[in-house]
């Protein structure tokens, strides 16, 4: 931290805000605000107090208000590179993904040598499906800061995604080699295929638990990534204790609200219950197949199943139906599904031709294309009402699979329900309900897919899913882990292999996963 940005704070002040700094860079978000109050108190309008306010705002899930903080921030000091990068992590925080990489590309008009800012541009062209812009970014980041093992790891994952497990083995491995406490390279690797940790590797994870240069963050990827390493030795009570660390770590940052969710997805149900009048042109969307259900639910099989069709692009998880929904929040001054009862046809006719102008990029090649955000389960009514000629896709795995395959998975924020077995539980029961409910209001558009059903008989299932997104069959459906294209999920390199019944993981942890059977209403171990 510069003292040119320490200026017009007393002593006092700015070492709180130095410690705050420091703070926020363990990921401790109630530490850093507690350093940080009385400057805050003392110096609310001074830049820097409101760039580490902002982060601490958005570290805590309060988006909106880190969001205006950043922005006065910014105002303050326009030519900050510094203050840009964080408006864009700010953004890219709160979804607005879009936002993100306008304030980062200007992050690095202004410092051109900001690797920081390179890095975080690289992240949100990533989570904006910009590919190859993304690998570019992180390329140049890792040019700047060789010793950037975040970007580094970042370009692992790319790697990966490409299908090139040896050079992303090989990557994570030479990150490990320099910061042995670098979580998101242990998680990587761990995450990357079956075995592909050494032996030694578990110990090694052990000791660098205990480092004090880890931080929360590596803490929690270090012990999904250690617990994934201890159930593929059979150790499974051990392998359970650490998720239940891991867990008990993410879970000290963002709370699961259950009860809130739950009414929200009541609200949302309601709100397009029964079907409104929606688009004008009724044949709007046809172009689109969304994807949706559970995290770990076999969305990604899905979509690589279907992206083999000759007519089919997979785009993969993309953020705009949600973005383009925040929009209209935005213009309405109205959360979502607030205003959904004043909106009329021709609204939702501009929803959905603004969807499909922000994803006219996935349509050059291919006429239709995938949608494969898990979420988007929560929109469907408003899909149907936005883009009445889209169909949605709705996979389904059984729910004690679903739920601990959620709870071992190091998911991206946005997850906080996956921590304990009854926010778990809870969360599947919204999304089991909504998914019949849509089902059966839309029986035309909106088609269940049930995973095991899927691997136990594979033809029949793929055919009957490819008749559902009105699709002739292809051979080259049947034979989807030939299908070379980029694949950004969890499941990215088990797609490119054929179904094996062999998936499910809660059979060898029998009676330990009794508390999340009862939270489900499952009957107990051995019952």
């Amino acid at each position: 931290m510069t003292a040119a940005r320490l200026q017009g704070l007393d002593n006092p002040a700015a070492q709180q805000v130095v410690a705050t700094a420091q703070a926020l860079g363990l990921g401790r978000a109630d530490q850093a605000a507690a350093q940080l109050a009385p400057t805050l108190k003392a110096y609310p309008d001074h830049p820097e107090v409101l760039r580490l306010h902002a982060s601490i705002l958005s570290a805590r899930g309060n988006h909106a208000n880190a969001i205006v903080a950043m922005r006065r921030a910014v105002e303050l000091r326009p030519m900050d590179a510094l203050y840009h990068n964080t408006l864009g992590t700010v953004l890219g925080a709160s979804g607005d993904f879009d936002g993100a990489v306008r304030a980062l590309h200007r992050a690095c008009e202004l410092q051109p040598g900001l690797a920081t800012a390179w890095y975080n541009l690289g992240i949100m062209l990533t989570r904006c499906v910009r590919n190859e812009e993304a690998t570019q970014a992180l390329k140049h980041a890792v040019e700047l800061a060789p010793d950037n093992m975040n970007a580094r790891a970042q370009l692992a994952d790319m790697l990966r995604m490409r299908g090139d497990v040896e050079a992303s083995t090989a990557q994570y491995r030479k990150v490990l080699s320099e910061q042995s406490w670098a979580g998101m390279a242990w998680w990587g690797l761990a995450d990357l295929r079956t075995n592909s940790l050494e032996s030694g590797d578990i110990d090694r994870m052990r000791a660098v638990l205990r480092d004090t240069r880890a931080s929360d963050d590596d803490r929690i990827a270090i012990g999904f990534a250690l617990a994934k390493a201890l159930d593929e030795a059979g150790r499974h009570d051990e392998s359970l204790e650490e998720l239940k660390r891991a867990n008990a770590i993410a879970r000290l940052r963002q709370h699961w609200n259950a009860a809130g969710f739950s009414a929200l997805i009541d609200s949302t149900n309601r709100a397009f219950t029964p079907p409104l009048t929606g688009a004008e042109d009724g044949n709007l969307g046809h172009e689109a197949i969304f994807i949706v259900g559970m995290p770990r639910s076999g969305t990604t099989l899905v979509e690589q199943i279907l992206a083999s069709h000759s007519q089919v692009e997979g785009a993969g998880e993309l953020p705009d139906l949600s973005l383009v929904i925040g929009e209209e929040s935005s213009h309405r001054g109205q959360p979502f599904p607030q205003w959904v009862a004043e909106a009329r046809s021709d609204d939702w006719q501009r929803l959905g031709e603004r969807y499909l102008e922000r994803t006219a990029h996935w349509r050059r090649d291919r006429a239709l294309f995938t949608d494969k955000l898990p979420g988007n389960w929560l929109y469907v009514g408003a899909i149907r009402a936005m883009l009445p000629g889209a169909h949605v896709i709705i996979s389904r795995r059984d729910s004690l699979e679903t739920c601990f395959s959620c709870y071992r998975q190091l998911l991206p924020d946005g997850n906080e329900f996956s921590r304990t077995p009854e926010d778990l539980a809870a969360f599947w029961r919204d999304f089991d309900r909504s998914a019949n409910h849509w089902a059966k209001l839309h029986p035309a558009h909106v088609y269940q897919h049930d995973y095991e059903t899927m691997v136990a008989n594979p033809e029949p299932s793929i055919r009957k899913l490819l008749e559902a997104c009105g699709l002739s069959f292809e051979e080259a459906c049947l034979r989807f882990h030939e299908t070379a294209r980029d694949v950004r999920s969890p499941s990215a390199t088990q797609v490119r292999r054929p179904v094996s019944a062999d998936t499910g993981r809660a059979q060898h942890y029998g009676a330990l996963l009794d508390p999340l059977r009862a939270a489900l209403g499952l009957p107990l171990f051995g019952a």
